[in-house]
């Protein structure tokens, strides 16, 4: 009962959140360097398959923007979002390169694919919105082919919530960005709504990525890597400045 409460509440917050979250994901794909800081983090980890043949589940693809810079890059991914004005502002967003994206409405914890269909299933920003990523990780795994890769993208978001010195660091970034006199990206439209999720969510309460990690190899994947400071080469300069407290990681899960 909780998790479908909990899901509800999660789907009715980024349905809200679709069109302005459309619009930041606009702004990225604007941005050349970014596009290919990008592109670099993410296709070294993909196995060496040509990219014409290279099968791609962007899981959580919200407003497309993995969806959209695979599609640039010559290649033809799927995107799953569980919100129908999600992908609408995918769909949106990726104009004319509609045509090479797969779109799809489904949850990342029952994916509508036969066994071994891809050969990558990635996310950004996704696992720590979920109420169960063990079930997710499972489901993930089911749909890669042997030799496929699980590329998770993410950070401790939220952890302040329940450690105190995450908490102090947390409020250093909120000076800092004051002190800096650019945008603070943690106050905006309905935030507090996603801190009482984020409460109740159990990856707020974690020590990730070694959480993940662990839980991955439990779960049969074959080997883990993890690199905690991707966020050097993906984020913004008002990203870090932004989220010093919460840094991003990448984590490449293969399956054997």
């Amino acid at each position: 009962m909780w998790k479908e409460q909990i899901s509800e509440q999660i789907v009715g917050y980024w349905t809200k959140r679709a069109e302005s979250y459309g619009v930041l994901n606009r702004e990225e794909l604007k941005k050349d360097r970014h596009r290919e800081a990008w592109l670099a983090a993410m296709e070294p980890m993909f196995p060496a398959i040509p990219t014409r043949d290279l099968r791609i589940l962007d899981i959580g693809t919200g407003p497309g923007f993995f969806a959209i810079l695979l599609a640039q890059a010559g290649y033809r991914p799927d995107a799953a979002d569980c919100t129908a004005e999600m992908l609408k502002q995918a769909r949106a967003n990726a104009g004319k390169l509609a045509d090479r994206i797969r779109f799809h409405q489904m949850n990342a914890d029952s994916l509508d694919f036969a066994d071994d269909t891809f050969d990558v299933v990635m996310s950004r920003n996704l696992t720590w919105n979920l109420p169960d990523p063990c079930i997710c990780y499972t489901e993930w795994k089911r749909v890669l082919k042997p030799g496929g890769r699980a590329i998770i993208f993410d950070a401790n978001w939220y952890h302040y919530l329940y450690d105190e010195q995450a908490l102090a660091a947390y409020q250093r970034d909120r000076e800092n960005v004051a002190r800096q006199a650019i945008q603070d990206f943690n106050i905006g439209e309905n935030f507090d709504v996603m801190e009482e999720i984020a409460k109740e969510l159990p990856m707020s309460r974690k020590p990730r990525p070694e959480w993940d990690r662990e839980r991955l190899l439990e779960l049969g994947y074959a080997m883990v890597d993890v690199c905690e400071d991707i966020w050097k080469d993906v984020w913004t300069e008002e990203e870090k400045l932004n989220y010093a407290a919460t840094p991003m990681f990448r984590i490449t899960a293969t399956v054997s």
